[in-house]
């Protein structure tokens, strides 16, 4: 079970680094959720079913709405160098 926490926590800590040090948004959004999810299964493994069913749908949120901005923002610098 220890291994399976080490494991975990190691998937959490390299998803938010590429998050934080990827220069494409996708893979960026796409480590932000994978990140999300591994913390999610922890807190299932760790017996809390709130916390990680919270993690789960903030966490969906979370990239939704960055992708949202990003492409809002990507189409209002676009129409300015027009």
């Amino acid at each position: 079970m220890t291994l399976a926490y080490v494991a975990l926590a190691a998937v959490i800590l390299a998803g938010a680094i590429m998050a934080v040090l990827s220069e494409n948004l996708l893979r960026a959004a796409i480590a932000l959720g994978v990140g999300s999810a591994a913390l999610a299964t922890l807190f299932f493994l760790l017996n809390a079913p709130y916390a990680g069913g919270f993690e789960l749908s903030v966490g969906a949120g979370l990239v939704s709405v960055l992708f949202i901005v990003a492409i809002s923002l990507t189409e209002s610098m676009r129409g300015q160098e027009q």
